[in-house]
Order: C-alpha cells, then structure tokens, then sequence
C-alpha cells in the first residue's frame, strides 16, 4: 500500500533532522532568520544535503559502511539519480523521498526558477565526470556551481526578487567565497580524496607536479598559491557584504554571521602558512559566538546600500556564461 505523502509540517520536521545531523553551525546560524525563512533554509538544506550524499555514497557526509560487491552505482548513475528525483520534485510529483519532496514543497512556496537548481545539479555533474580545474576561471566556476548557485536560491529564500540581479550576483559571491575558503582548508582531505580544486595553472607555476601537492617538501610552495586563493576570497566576501546591507535585519545578522565564520577559516588557513594542514581549521564554539556578535554590530549599523559597488570581474553572469559556452 502506498505511503501517504508527508505533509508541509512533517518535510519540515524531517529538514529539521537532517540540518542539525548534517551541519551543527548552519543549524545554530539558521536560529537568527525568522521561523517562516528558517523553515524554509532547512527544506533547501534538506535537499542539497540529499543530493551531496548521493553523489558521495554518504550519509550526511560521513562514509555509510561497506557496500556489497557489485551494488556500488557509478558516479553517471548517481548523477542520474539526482535529475530524476529534482525533475519530478520541481514537475510537483511526490518522490516518496522527503529530500526532494521539500524541494517541491520550497518551490510551491518561493520563485526558484529551473535555471537555479540546474545551476546546483551542474557542479555534481562536474564532480561525476572527474572534472578538475585548469585556471583561476576554472577554479571559480566549480565555485559558483557548487556553493554560488546555493546562495542564489538562498537570496530567493530570504526574498530576494527574481529581477533583482545585482543583489542576486552578490548572494552568489558569497556562495563562492565560502568554497574557496573550503577548498584552501581541504587540501589534504580532497588529496587523499584523488581531488584537488586548486588550479592545474598555479600548481604549474609553484613547480608541483600533479599529484604530489601535498608532499612535505612542496608545502611552503604552496602557501603563496593559498594565500592568492584567499585574496579573492576575499574580494567575493566583500562583494557579498555589500548585498547583505539590502537584506531585512535578521537575515543580515545572519548572512554576515556566515561570512564572519567562513571568513575567519580563510584568514587562519592564510595565517598559519605551513602549519595550516597540521590538522584540519576548524572555528571553536566561542569563536563561532563572537563572529556572531561581531554580525549583530554590523547589522545593525548596515544602511542598505543602493550602490552600484564593484564586483569580482567573474560573478554569476560571467561564470553562467562560462559553463554553457
């Protein structure tokens, strides 16, 4: 007998369980929207988190055991996976997984366009065909793909109209500022991955061959290439701030919470040079309350910004049209 489709409350229960098992301080930073914006950031989380964990064979980012021999889907079939379930939850039919069904339910609610969420599927496409970068217009593509596209549906959340570019270019600034602050973190995680999202130019450049970024002699080579990466880190987040001062007070507090905390990993993985894969950076929970304070002054102090301030030259139109050429 079939199941009985989960109802709005019951996808948000379920967003709800996953956001806090799946990412502790997006949880806790979820609490400063109103409940209407909260809920839905969870049924968003709930369905990038699915999507993560089935190009991953993850559950909620950890490993999920052993596999029998011969049930292991290939990264083609995962992909194809995620458009099925994502095609049917946007065409409103129940996938019978509540991951997907609280897209549908987030889409009924908000004007997420197509072109969003085929933004975000995008970079799971390029992880499943092995895809690496070549130059810094690479590197910031695979950026936007898979964390600028999730701040464009996030500004859209928070309200944002669908005709209202600049501040959506923003969003997605931030969304790339906090992948490349995640990409200088994980160097050795995503090495011992098979993976490396930092340029094949630059690495050409400091002399490390391919494959070997992470080998002992080639670590203070690599700190300038670190350091480079974090100046346009740096650059996207200021962009971002910028869109932020447009934003409604409790959704400023929280964004510019998030761009303190992402920030604050950028800047330490800069500051500690070599010793910055020692162990992984990480923000204590007393560091991750004072980012959070540090938000509250800036938002209440941020006047919207009706300015045409610069941007990175490469943003979400650029970088849209980068991928489909």
């Amino acid at each position: 007998m079939r199941e009985r489709p989960l109802d709005r409350a019951q996808l948000v229960k379920q967003a709800r369980r996953s956001i806090r098992k799946g990412s502790k301080s997006f949880a806790a930073a979820s609490r400063l929207f109103d409940r209407e914006t909260r809920e839905r950031v969870w049924l968003l989380y709930a369905w990038c988190r699915a999507c993560d964990d089935i190009a991953d064979e993850q559950d909620h980012g950890h490993a999920i055991g052993p596999v029998r021999l011969g049930t292991r889907l290939s990264p083609e079939d995962r992909l194809a996976t995620i458009r099925t379930l994502t095609e049917l939850a946007m065409a409103g039919e129940t996938t019978g997984t509540p991951a997907f069904d609280a897209l549908g339910q987030l889409m009924r609610e908000v004007p997420l366009s197509s072109a969003m969420v085929e933004d975000v599927i995008a970079g799971f496409a390029l992880d499943a065909a092995d895809w690496r970068p070549r130059s810094e217009a690479d590197m910031l593509r695979y950026c936007f793909h898979v964390a600028g596209a999730v701040g464009v549906m996030m500004a859209a959340v928070m309200g944002v109209a669908p005709e209202d570019d600049d501040t959506l270019d923003r969003a997605c600034d931030l969304g790339i500022a906090f992948q490349i602050a995640n990409i200088v973190r994980d160097v050795w995680e995503d090495d011992a991955n098979g993976r490396c999202y930092l340029p094949v130019e630059w690495l050409v450049e400091a002399d490390i061959p391919p494959g070997e970024v992470t080998k002992p002699h080639y670590r203070h080579a690599l700190v300038p290439m670190v350091g480079r990466a974090c100046a346009l880190a740096r650059d996207y987040e200021a962009s971002a701030r910028v869109g932020a001062t447009r934003l409604a007070f409790r959704q400023r507090w929280a964004v510019l919470s998030a761009a303190n905390i992402y920030g604050g990993i950028a800047r330490e993985v800069e500051r500690l040079g070599a010793h910055a894969w020692d162990h992984r950076v990480s923000s204590s929970r007393s560091e991750k309350l004072a980012h959070v304070w540090a938000a509250l002054g800036e938002a209440r102090s941020s006047a919207v910004s009706t300015s045409d301030a610069p941007r990175p030259s490469l943003s979400r139109r650029e970088l849209r049209a980068m991928a489909q050429a």
